[in-house]
């Protein structure tokens, strides 16, 4: 039996993450991706002060990482320095009203006992409690599961009725928050975490409030920047035999039998006995890889769309108000805000949260500033300049200031990430998060064309590192099971396009 032949193509953390396992596993992968190096969204952008992370900045669930470096015989530790944070996040309101939530959650209760009065307190223990038995109970079934089933949760919760109050099905985020905290301030707070997968805490579901147990379980900032885990996985993936092919794109996805047989690029075709895509699922629906592969995916997986974003990238000297590696600075109004986005317009005053990638206490450092977006495409260069100097006019409003300004070219746009991205229509996390069953409508790793298998934040089990590479473990799951038995009983197509029994 010959080996087995793969093709993947993107090299998102998703992506490497099956390549690393596969190539370990004895696979003949390869990896075409776009850009010009590893990472995807996990992207940097060059500066004097060094590279710039221009993408996810916060990583939690450590034992993910843990989990896929043990699988293939490596150590973690021995590869990416992690270090964790006593403080999570720093907040600031407009009106003066700072809170810090911190690693130890009765650090965390104490600081808002400080800032909002023990009722608080004694609201967020219950709400943390609650986001921990959430987090529990769906961990296995749900995120750890390659493909999950509606009724095997309700089997789940059936066997713990307790859960049906605390997931709250027919309640948005926002309105378990209202009924959760009296200060609308923490409302917003905690609501926030919906746009971690792209959504609004007014439409998201309130099992979402589980993510707030991941952030409070532990968040680490990675040595280097949060690039060295996508260029250090592909390294690895490397020494495994994976091959990569930088500034090579896919063009098409071809079939032969009924299945999936290889991929198209600038330079010839590549057969491979399976293809994994690491990228928006849209993208295939839409036949930006081929019209005979749009069936692979139903529009349901795919649509509605989340958020998009406009992301500041740049190095300078901060003036004022202190920072920590996480930073957030809250809109006046958080329903106007979501209410702008849903209806498809950049709002004017918007939550920004600021990642300090050095923290440095004098001379220049390297930032990323997030302010959420709608998957806008027709904004114009002025609409695009007015957002740039609102971001900046609001930071100053809080007493942050920086020697010098970033030109609007430092801005990443909407319409700039359906350009890096393909398919994407400038959505970051793939399908919408909106409506209680939304997690059972993202696709799968194994679609509806043989061979074909998907991976990435716009798959289960959805947005966020973690759970990115999660996708590429239950990919090369998937992959692992199945060319056993598809190559132990077909004939094996050669590279020739002839075949042999």
């Amino acid at each position: 039996m010959k080996t087995p032949s793969v093709i993947i193509i993107g090299a998102g953390i998703g992506g490497l993450a099956a390549a690393l396992r596969l190539s370990h596993a004895g696979y003949e992968v390869t990896v075409l991706e776009a850009h010009s190096g590893p990472g995807g969204k996990m992207r940097t952008v060059p500066s004097a002060a060094g590279p710039i992370d221009a993408g996810p900045t916060v990583l939690t669930m450590k034992h993910v990482f843990e989990d896929l470096f043990a699988d293939v015989g490596e150590t973690l530790g021995d590869h990416i320095t992690l270090q964790p944070l006593d403080t999570l996040a720093r907040h600031y309101w407009d009106d003066g009203q700072t809170l810090d939530l911190m690693a130890d959650i009765d650090a965390s209760a104490e600081e808002i006992k400080q800032a909002f009065g023990i009722r608080a307190r004694a609201e967020f223990l219950t709400f943390s409690d609650r986001a921990k038995r959430l987090f529990s109970a769906f961990d296995a079934p749900m995120m750890q599961h390659p493909s999950p089933q509606s009724i095997t949760l309700a089997k789940c919760v059936l066997r713990q009725p307790k859960l049906v109050a605390d997931m709250a099905p027919h309640q948005s985020l926002h309105t378990l928050l209202r009924n959760s905290f009296s200060d609308p301030k923490l409302v917003q707070l905690f609501g926030r975490y919906a746009t971690y997968v792209g959504g609004s805490p007014f439409q998201s579901p309130a099992i979402l409030s589980l993510i707030w147990h991941a952030e409070a379980a532990g968040v680490w900032s990675v040595k280097g920047g949060m690039h060295q885990i996508p260029q250090t996985i592909a390294a690895l993936a490397e020494t495994k035999g994976a091959t990569f092919h930088y500034d090579t794109p896919a063009l098409r996805i071809s079939q032969q039998g009924g299945r999936v047989a290889g991929v198209e690029t600038p330079t010839g075709r590549i057969c491979a006995d399976a293809v994994i895509f690491n990228g928006d699922p849209h993208a295939l629906q839409t036949g930006l890889l081929g019209d005979a592969i749009t069936s692979a995916v139903p529009e349901v997986s795919v649509a509605p769309r989340s958020l998009s974003a406009h992301v500041h990238t740049f190095a300078a000297t901060p003036k004022g108000i202190p920072l920590e590696h996480h930073t957030v600075f809250f809109a006046q109004k958080e329903r106007a805000e979501f209410e702008a986005l849903s209806a498809g317009r950049t709002p004017d005053d918007a939550t920004l949260y600021l990642c300090s990638q050095d923290h440095p206490e004098t001379g220049p450092g390297r930032f990323e500033i997030i302010r959420n977006a709608p998957p806008d495409l027709s904004q114009s260069p002025k609409e695009i300049a007015e957002c740039h100097a609102q971001t900046f006019q609001r930071l100053k409003a809080f007493g942050l200031t920086f020697d010098h300004a970033p030109p609007v070219n430092a801005l990443t746009t909407p319409q700039d990430f359906a350009t890096l991205f393909p398919g994407s229509l400038g959505s970051l996390y793939g399908r919408s998060p909106h409506g209680m069953m939304a997690a059972f409508k993202r696709p799968t790793a194994r679609t509806r064309i043989k061979g074909l298998y998907l991976c990435g934040g716009g798959a289960h089990p959805g947005a966020g590192v973690p759970m990115a590479t999660l996708s590429g473990r239950h990919v090369a799951d998937a992959i692992m099971t199945d060319l056993t038995l598809t190559l132990r009983f077909r004939q094996t197509a050669m590279h020739g396009g002839m075949s042999t029994a």
